[in-house]
């Protein structure tokens, strides 16, 4: 098996501003948002991807439809691709949470797998379901380059599931810029994390290991971003 995911964040909004918790909120893009799906696509789409799947919240179907509108392709929806449902935290910022729930909120971003906003998913939750959606894409296909148009807390779950991290080891991923993007290679040696929060195509890395691939890479191109560890 040779297939390729691509795990690419959704374009800015205005909660992500405002540094509110999204989850399953149903939040647009803002100006700066399309703005940057459309550059980013016409960058996302010389990585050749063979299909595209997203998440149904708008937010992440707009972007994914700035690269169909592009390549021509048709863009497959899953459900199992959205946000944690973050409970009783969503539409509030991390300073308001704090005020109420900091116990609860300070033992889910050092990486605890207990619900979020008290009544919303666990990241093992999300992390399932949002595996399954592209392994059942996957299932019987080879040599694929699979375009998940996804979330940033999402995105997380997903590349600790592939590269099978304990649970506590996810908060330790990187955020992804909006429309930045991750990709997952699979090699002889199973999952590999070969680009993260990346703005710019994959260049191979020479002399980085003694016998390595060009496919043995990670980086984080035109990051330029913090992106506070919260489901935005």
């Amino acid at each position: 098996m040779s297939n390729t995911i691509i795990l690419w964040r959704h374009g800015q909004t205005d909660w992500n501003v405002a540094n509110k918790f999204q989850g399953h909120t149903d939040i647009p893009l803002n100006a700066v948002g399309q703005y940057q799906v459309l550059h980013a696509a016409r960058l996302v789409v010389d990585m050749k991807p063979t299909a595209i799947i997203s998440s149904d919240l708008i937010r992440a179907q707009k972007t994914a439809q700035a690269l169909a509108d592009i390549s021509g392709q048709e863009i497959h929806i899953d459900p199992r691709l959205r946000e944690t449902n973050c409970g009783q935290w969503e539409g509030l910022t991390g300073d308001a949470i704090r005020e109420y729930d900091l116990d609860n909120l300070r033992q889910w971003s050092m990486g605890g797998d207990n619900p979020a906003g008290g009544t919303g998913e666990r990241r093992s939750e999300v992390g399932a379901r949002a595996r399954a959606a592209i392994e059942d894409y996957l299932a019987g296909k080879d040599n694929q380059v699979l375009l998940v148009a996804t979330h940033g807390g999402t995105a997380r779950t997903i590349i600790g599931t592939f590269l099978e991290l304990p649970i506590p080891h996810w908060s330790k991923i990187g955020g992804l810029a909006n429309a930045s993007w991750s990709v997952l290679s699979h090699s002889p040696k199973g999952w590999l994390l070969t680009e993260h929060n990346a703005g710019s195509i994959p260049e191979p890395l020479f002399g980085v290991e003694s016998g390595a691939t060009t496919t043995d890479r990670a980086s984080g191109q035109d990051s330029g971003a913090v992106i506070p560890d919260s489901i935005r």
